[in-house]
């Protein structure tokens, strides 16, 4: 069975039309409009192995927020309706991923239950055109729509394009790793995953 899906919503912030494949080779297509945040998610979707293709259309003309915050939305949603009734999933992950003098821990479990532990002590600054406040923002989005658990801590860095970049890898591949079949019952003692 393919776990693809195709998202669409429009806000009077946001037009955002979202399609993956979870099952891809890795590739990201589209933009937000927001030239670092495309950097990510394109990280994203290469180390996790997903398609995503995105047309956003956002008020960027006022600042980066609403759109980061809805395209995380359409994100979770749209792995919540490809990932189906996650039949056979390995469910639990967790990584540490380097990227030069940076160290990100991810460690997710698809759980139904939307909560994001989020550990960076990070000052309210800009990398290129993009917040760095604003990764936080997606990711909540993110694991709200999904929902799955996700914590995400900091443990070594200082190039905050490094330590953002880490963070989008780390969650990739660790959500690439939970949402690997290797068999074929619902992953949790109660027979659903709520």
């Amino acid at each position: 069975m393919k776990r693809t899906s195709k998202i669409e919503r429009k806000t009077s912030e946001t037009n955002i039309t979202l399609a993956l494949d979870i099952d891809s080779c890795g590739g990201f297509d589209g933009t937000s409009g927001i030239g670092f945040f495309d950097h990510m998610l394109s990280a994203f979707a290469k180390h996790g192995r997903f398609g995503i293709t995105l047309k956003c259309d956002g008020d960027l003309h006022i600042d980066g927020h609403h759109t980061v915050e809805d395209v995380g939305i359409v994100l979770g949603a749209a792995f919540k309706q490809a990932a189906g009734n996650m039949r056979g999933i390995e469910r639990f992950s967790d990584i540490f991923m380097p990227m030069d003098e940076t160290l990100v821990l991810a460690a997710l479990d698809i759980s139904g239950r939307g909560h994001l532990r989020y550990d960076f002590p990070l000052p309210a600054i800009k990398t290129g055109d993009f917040d760095i406040q604003l990764s936080r923002e997606f990711f909540q989005s993110f694991v709200r729509k999904f929902p799955l658990t996700l914590h995400l801590k900091l443990i070594h860095g200082e190039n905050i394009h490094h330590i953002i970049e880490a963070t989008f890898k780390a969650a990739a591949v660790a959500l690439r790793k939970a949402l690997t079949v290797t068999g074929d019952n619902i992953p949790s003692s109660k027979g659903i995953l709520v």
